[in-house]
Order: structure tokens, then C-alpha cells, then sequence
């Protein structure tokens, strides 16, 4: 397997732990902030909106860019800062703020991997690297799903999304790596 799958798999890992803290009470949080499961609905779908709209113009995009990888950060960082917004939400406008946030950063970051995976992909693995990848989203999701009631039900939300913007900060600083990975190769193919 090529390092540079390894770093993708190590950075999307820790931001599927991040999110998954969150993901099953995500309903109880927005009661909290005043709203209710039709707000928990929208919110879920105006990221999903943003995400799949911009995605598509960003991804025909991004097959003419030459450095997918800074692509990848910059949709991770945008990540971050939708983690990082979780800490100020005080009402269900905040929260449809920090999911167009994380709508943005999703279309940028999706297509970038998406590529960049592909692209260091071993001949005649693809199908077993690409499971490699689905792997580690449910076993991530599944762990850090079990994880977050459990810290959110004593430590609180606040303490929850300090923890998922540091794990997401973790994701960020290790696909960092991929730049790294690049410019050696250059260097080496020069």
C-alpha cells in the first residue's frame, strides 16, 4: 500500500471519529439550542444541499488542478472551523451557518480525495484498498458513536466538540503529510 493511501486513510479516519461523536445525539444537541426534529432535519439537509450542489461544480473543477492534495486540506480545515463554530451555536441559525460550513468544506474535500485515492491506488487492489477505506469509516463511526453519549452525558457538548476539533486537528496536521509526499516524489522524478 503507498503512503500516501495510508495518510489518507489515518486523516479521514480521525474525522469520521470527530464526527461520529456527535452523530447519534446530534438531535439531542439541537433540542438544546431551542430547536426540534424538523430543525435537526433542515440542518442535516442544508449540509447535504450545500454539499452535493457545490460538489459537483467544484469536482469538474478540480480535475484541471494540479495539487489535489492542498485541496484536500483546505476542505479538512474547513472541517476544523465547522467543529470549532459547534463551540458558539446558540440557536438553530447558528447551527444552519456551521452546516453550510461543513457543506463547503465536504465539496472541496470529497472530490479531491476521491481522486488522490484513486490515483495511488496498487494495480490489481482496488476493490480490496477502496474496502480498506469503508472499513475504517464504520469502524470509525461505530466506535466514536458509542464513544460520544457516553462523553456527552457527563462531560456535556461543549467538552464533546472540544474533543472532535482536536481530532479533527489531528486529521488536518497528518494529511498535511500528503503535500510532503508530493514535493519528495517531485523532487526524486526531477
Amino acid at each position: 500500500m503507498q503512503k500516501e493511501l495510508k495518510i489518507l486513510l489515518l486523516s479521514s479516519g480521525l474525522f469520521m471519529l470527530a464526527g461520529g461523536l456527535f452523530g447519534p445525539i446530534y438531535a439531542v444537541f439541537v433540542e438544546e439550542i431551542g430547536g426540534d426534529l424538523m430543525t435537526a432535519g433542515t440542518a442535516y439537509g442544508t449540509f447535504a444541499i450545500a454539499a452535493g450542489i457545490l460538489m459537483f461544480f467544484v469536482g469538474r473543477w478540480e480535475d484541471r488542478v494540479k495539487h489535489q492534495e492542498k485541496l484536500i486540506v483546505i476542505g479538512y480545515g474547513l472541517n476544523c472551523l465547522g467543529y470549532f463554530g459547534y463551540l458558539f451555536i446558540r440557536n438553530p441559525m447558528d447551527l444552519f451557518l456551521v452546516q453550510i460550513i461543513f457543506g463547503i468544506g465536504k465539496a472541496i474535500e470529497t472530490p479531491a480525495f476521491d481522486g488522490v485515492y484513486s490515483k495511488h491506488l496498487d494495480h490489481g487492489k482496488f476493490v480490496s484498498e477502496w474496502g480498506l477505506w469503508d472499513s475504517t469509516t464504520y469502524i470509525a463511526f461505530g466506535i466514536s458513536a458509542t464513544i460520544g453519549g457516553f462523553l456527552a452525558s457527563i462531560y456535556g457538548f461543549k467538552v464533546l466538540f472540544v474533543i472532535m476539533f482536536v481530532l479533527s486537528l489531528f486529521g488536518l496536521f497528518i494529511s498535511m503529510l500528503l503535500m510532503v509526499e508530493k514535493k519528495k516524489k517531485q523532487i526524486k522524478h526531477s
